[in-house]
């Protein structure tokens, strides 16, 4: 009787977020998501934390390489790192199912799950189009300036940051139940002609146009590895810049690919524009896989800064590795001088 009460309950926490075609199709979608969203945030949160937070302290090491995608990594490690300090929070609340703070907070860390998706996906666009523009073209990339990077990744986070702030305005309804947060968070109704542009523009500028630059970025790399080589840049240069544009389309294609297919539906769905019950219990229930799969992004993301460092290592062992050739042909010269 006790777990009776108790799942009534829980039901009737969610019933805010419940839409009428999930009431017509006796959907209930909170069996399970609130342990896999517990267990997901306490998988990443550790690693998360310390992999980013080792990897921001590198790449600032190294900002002065205006020629290798630092600034927008920086950027992409901060974007994680946002999302990675507000998964305590999360933990707490699909564990408890209670938010005893205030709904601001609930609302901010909301926003931050958004911010970091549609920030991610654009710094990593931005690493995948520079690092191929910069192999294709490298006269260009001695000409390059380090504020062009600062000044696009300011544009990206005023932009992307504007463009998010819809997803919790439209989630903040039933401002007097201040213990639901997340999942549970109701709906604002919508018309059918601001949902289809919302998910247009969400779905063009945040999915379509992002899918064919980084498949072109990794198309133009893999062909310049058949062409010979200039006399300053080797194949081994080529070869790296390959596995950065790979890693990039690998981490937007397994994190974002999956919840920007599902999203179509599941808002339509929510504003009980779709109400065929199959297609209602597939989009309700992959949407909480599809969230958790881009969470992963702040654990695949230091990957990226793994192969940088790794080619940094490279060219400090080389030069050390010529420096000291240099220093062995002088002192040979000089004995030979001497004898």
């Amino acid at each position: 009787m006790a777990n009776l009460d108790k799942y009534t309950e829980t039901f009737k926490m969610g019933s805010n977020s419940t839409s009428t075609a999930e009431i017509y199709c006796n959907v209930t979608n909170v069996k399970f998501q609130y342990s896999l969203y517990a267990t997901t945030y306490i998988l990443i949160f550790i690693p998360g934390l310390l992999a980013n937070s080792a990897a921001l302290w590198v790449l600032c090491r190294f900002i002065s390489k205006k020629n290798k995608a630092i600034i927008f990594m920086i950027n992409l490690s901060v974007a994680d790192l946002a999302h990675v300090l507000s998964l305590p929070l999360r933990i707490y609340y699909y564990i408890s199912h209670h938010w005893p703070f205030q709904r601001a907070l609930c609302l901010l860390c909301f926003y931050l799950k958004y911010l970091n998706m549609y920030a991610s996906i654009c710094f990593l666009t931005c690493i995948s189009l520079q690092r191929c523009f910069f192999l294709l073209k490298p006269f260009r990339a001695r000409d390059w300036k380090r504020r062009y990077d600062v000044g696009i990744s300011a544009a990206i986070w005023i932009i992307v940051g504007t463009a998010c702030l819809p997803f919790p305005i439209l989630r903040s309804t039933d401002l007097n139940n201040n213990k639901s947060c997340f999942a549970d968070l109701g709906y604002k109704q919508m018309n059918a002609v601001a949902l289809v542009g919302m998910i247009t523009v969400a779905e063009l500028a945040g999915f379509v146009i992002p899918v064919i630059i980084i498949a072109w970025c990794t198309w133009k790399t893999t062909i310049s590895l058949r062409q010979p080589p200039m006399a300053f840049q080797g194949i081994s240069e080529r070869q790296k810049a390959l596995r950065m544009v790979f890693m990039c389309a690998a981490v937007f294609f397994i994190c974002f690919t999956p919840y920007h297919i599902n999203f179509i539906f599941y808002a339509m769905v929510k504003e009980t524009i779709i109400s065929s019950c199959p297609v209602v219990r597939i989009a309700l229930y992959f949407h909480p896989f599809c969230l958790c799969l881009a969470s992963l992004c702040c654990l695949l993301d230091p990957i990226l800064y793994y192969f940088m460092a790794s080619e940094f290592r490279d060219q400090l062992s080389r030069h050390g590795s010529s420096v000291t050739r240099s220093r062995l042909m002088s002192k040979e010269s000089g004995s030979s001088m001497i004898g």
